[in-house]
């Protein structure tokens, strides 16, 4: 049966259309109006004092080779400044800005000093602005900035394996002799799993932060990571859930997802280090990191010991927890700055977080339910799994 409608209410809907839009461009056109009366008549021209503009300048890499310093600075005043003069070691040096003229806030130059610097010792550079403003950057220990080579690239990528894959291969190695586990030794691994993961939860967001504070302030570093940390959290819970709570390979490759995610931060750390000739990685140090990073395997692995997954799976497991700390290398030689470092942690952080609500919630659902979580085997795997990353962090921190 078909319904007639009138042709009053046909010609009602574009109007209400039209209503609808002029009621919500009215308030832009408010806005746009009041912008422009504020830079046409100018009225905080009456508090002005001569008072020179409030100036930032951030400095992102330093670059030490034969033709002397080169020094990637961000602007981050209220309006574009001037570098007028440049000190090194007090003396007033020549120097070449590229792009020239003043740079606007938010952006960046590459400043070149043709300075003698001498290895091993420490400089330090001074930028002068067209209002007397002055900003220091120490360089404390004068190297080479190693140059981006095949051959680099290929011995990070070596090393990005050796302290990134092996030790997660070697802890997914396990997963044969844990198959036959029983339910309390079930319990104290994923147990182990949160503990773990709640050190690199914490791990991150301090190295997050500490990052965030060497960045220009107007990512507003502390913001940037907290925000960042809950996007990444709620967009992964909300792909996790969409077909209820994961188990089994499901939540595995989600645990190896926020280990990868995490490695590509440290990833991105000791590349910048490289680039910075800063890293003089000795044995011990990489044996350390080895050492501290077996564990995830095992975490990754503690989900699907109740199931037989193909080889194919562990290989892409260990890939996905492993392989970011190579990406993270590489990327971090190259093209590194304090932000992306904080926004990279910040997104591991969140995506750690999440993968410890999905264990506990899978630890909540088993039998027993919440009294489960407060079990002597689940409270020793917590124990054992903050216990193991913390002491062993103590091979890695210098």
């Amino acid at each position: 049966m078909n319904e007639h409608v009138p042709a009053s209410a046909v010609k009602a809907e574009p109007r209400n259309l039209l209503l609808s839009a002029a009621l919500l461009l009215a308030p832009l056109v408010l806005l746009a109006a009041a912008i422009w009366w504020l830079v046409a008549t100018d009225p905080l021209s009456a508090f002005r004092n001569g008072a020179p503009p409030v100036e930032s300048l951030t400095v992102e890499r330093t670059v030490l080779d034969n033709g002397g310093l080169r020094v990637l600075v961000r602007a981050g005043g209220s309006e574009p400044m001037r570098i007028a003069q440049v000190q090194v070691d007090a003396a007033y040096w020549e120097f070449v800005q590229s792009p020239p003229g003043p740079i606007a806030r938010g952006s960046t130059a590459w400043i070149a000093i043709p300075f003698p610097w001498v290895v091993g010792e420490g400089h330090s550079v001074t930028f002068v602005t067209n209002t007397g403003a002055t900003f220091d950057h120490p360089i404390p220990v004068a190297v080479a900035t190693p140059v981006p080579t095949s051959g680099n690239l290929v011995a990070q990528a070596i090393l990005g394996a050796f302290v990134g894959i092996l030790p997660v291969v070697v802890g997914l190695a396990f997963y044969p002799a844990l198959r036959n586990a029983g339910p309390r030794v079930m319990d104290f691994l994923l147990a182990l799993t949160i503990g773990l993961l709640g050190f690199l939860l914490v791990d991150t967001l301090e190295d997050a932060f500490e990052f965030a504070g060497a960045a220009a302030a107007i990512f507003q570093g502390p913001t940037m990571v907290l925000l960042t940390a809950a996007a990444s959290f709620l967009l992964l819970m909300a792909v996790a859930r969409r077909g209820g709570a994961p188990t089994g390979v499901a939540l595995a490759f989600y645990i190896a997802l926020g280990i990868g995610l995490h490695n590509l931060g440290e990833g991105l750390a000791i590349g910048a280090a490289f680039a910075a000739g800063a890293a003089g990685l000795g044995t011990f140090l990489v044996i350390g990191f080895t050492l501290h990073n077996i564990t995830e395997g095992i975490g990754i692995a503690a989900p699907i010991l109740k199931v037989r997954p193909p080889l194919r799976v562990f290989a892409l497991l260990a890939l996905l927890a492993g392989g970011p700390a190579v990406i993270g290398m590489w990327l971090g030689s190259l093209a590194y700055a304090p932000h992306w470092s904080a926004l990279a942690l910040s997104i591991g952080a969140g995506a750690v977080l999440q993968v410890i609500v999905e264990v506990v919630a899978l630890l909540a659902r088993g039998e027993h339910g919440r009294a489960r979580l407060a079990s002597p085997a689940v409270l020793a795997g917590l124990a054992a799994g903050v216990t193991f990353m913390y002491a062993t962090a103590m091979l890695v921190k210098i």
